[in-house]
């Protein structure tokens, strides 16, 4: 099964992701990225912001 990670480490909080995929992304009470659904990770908008997090913080692993 396969989940969505964010690497609170590598985020820097620019809300790419969030913005272009709220079901999946939100930001904590300090602007950083969390995800919030593990439904659906293959729709578009879920690839779409994986693929352009800036400092690719953001995976989908295969547990």
């Amino acid at each position: 099964m396969a989940k969505l990670v964010v690497d609170k480490d590598r985020c820097m909080a620019c809300g790419y992701c969030y913005s272009s995929d709220p079901e999946h992304f939100a930001p904590d009470d300090q602007g950083y990225s969390e995800a919030i659904s593990q439904e659906n990770l293959d729709a578009s908008e879920t690839v779409a912001a994986v693929e352009s997090c800036p400092t690719g913080a953001i995976s989908i692993e295969e547990e």
